[in-house]
């Protein structure tokens, strides 16, 4: 059973736990954590969702909930290595912005990484593929709903940022 820390919507910790998989209240919110992986030369590490998970089959960034009595950082640090086998520090990873839905808190994050496919070492269960892609191909892949409408939408907002962080790269 996985548990969540509890946050208000000014992100001040509740004291109380959410258990997964069950409703949130109103004025309830968790925390979600997400790292667009970057190799400084315009590709970033794509992950594919496994069988029996939602969103099946469609390609995303890494990411998922933070546990309770975990930091944002913590928790990006944990979900990365858990999915990909990528061990980085907590400092390693740079936040791009916080957003905000109905009942979540989505920190979002780039880490700097260059890392061969071959090395990477996937979550049976979680992850069945990894590929690095350019950003016109992941524009291709959303055209082609390849990648989920929330995570589209999230590298969307984040793709500014991300190509600055290729440009200062490549300076």
């Amino acid at each position: 059973m996985e548990l969540n820390d509890i946050y208000d919507s000014d992100r001040h910790f509740t004291g109380r736990v959410h258990r997964r998989g069950t409703p949130w209240r109103e004025g309830e919110f968790g925390l979600v954590v997400c790292v667009w992986v970057h190799d400084g030369h315009g590709r970033l590490l794509m992950t594919r969702r496994a069988p029996g998970k939602s969103f099946a089959g469609t390609w995303e960034n890494s990411g998922g909930a933070a546990q309770a009595g975990e930091s944002s950082r913590q928790a990006i640090v944990r979900e990365l290595y858990e999915e990909t086998g990528i061990r980085r520090k907590s400092g390693d990873f740079e936040l791009l912005s916080t957003t905000r839905d109905r009942n979540m808190f989505y920190d979002h994050y780039c880490l700097m990484a260059q890392v061969p496919a071959e090395r990477i070492r996937l979550q049976p269960g979680e992850t069945d593929g990894v590929k690095w892609v350019t950003f016109g191909e992941v524009h291709d892949m959303i055209r082609r709903k390849e990648i989920c409408a929330i995570i589209a939408a999230q590298f969307l907002q984040e793709e500014p940022a991300l190509r600055k962080r290729q440009s200062a790269q490549e300076a």
